[in-house]
């Protein structure tokens, strides 16, 4: 199935310029092209459409990986422990097993794409918090780069975020190889 995801504005980053009411097509894990939204619809009717608003742009990457979901743990909200993250003193009271890892590093995933990222910096070297990361779709990088790491250029995989501005702090919705992970409500 065809996916047309489209903004005010297309940030496509790998050195090219900024695109008004541009879109992205997608298509499987790829990026079948990057263009006018206009243009993209007219060649692709059938396409379904997701509009979001303000900005699309490539993803985000964390440098903060270890210190996220290896250095603080992420309460489950059945549990009485508040809603964020604990590290710390509080975290070496905490009984936590690789099960409980796992499931910290999943929630802790969550809120990373809900704010646009689509990488995190390690290395990580717990196996149950470095499985929620590939299972999450998320890459783990070895190093920090200011660079998007996958730019929205037709043939590239389909792994972007919207955000409501330009200054992409406040993330709509964040794909990963073509997949929606995470829609704000």
């Amino acid at each position: 199935m065809l996916t047309i995801h489209t903004a005010d504005l297309l940030i496509p980053g790998g050195g090219k310029p900024p695109l008004p009411g541009g879109a992205v097509l997608v298509e499987g894990r790829q990026l079948a092209a990057v263009e006018v939204y206009d243009d993209m619809v007219a060649a692709h009717p059938s396409a379904r459409v997701r509009r979001w608003p303000g900005v699309l742009a490539p993803g985000l990457v964390n440098p903060y990986g270890p210190e996220l979901l290896e250095q603080a743990y992420h309460p489950d909200p059945r549990e009485e422990l508040g809603s964020e993250p604990i590290s710390g003193e509080a975290l070496e009271s905490l009984d936590m097993t690789d099960t409980r890892w796992g499931a910290s590093a999943r929630r802790g995933v969550q809120r990373l794409l809900a704010q646009g990222t689509v990488a995190v910096v390690g290395p990580l070297r717990r196996p149950a918090v470095i499985d929620a990361v590939h299972r999450s779709g998320l890459t783990i990088e070895h190093s920090f780069t200011e660079e998007p790491l996958i730019p929205l250029l037709p043939g590239m995989e389909a792994t972007f975020a919207a955000f409501e501005t330009q200054d992409l702090t406040a993330c709509v919705a964040t794909v990963i190889k073509g997949r929606l992970l995470h829609r704000r409500r």
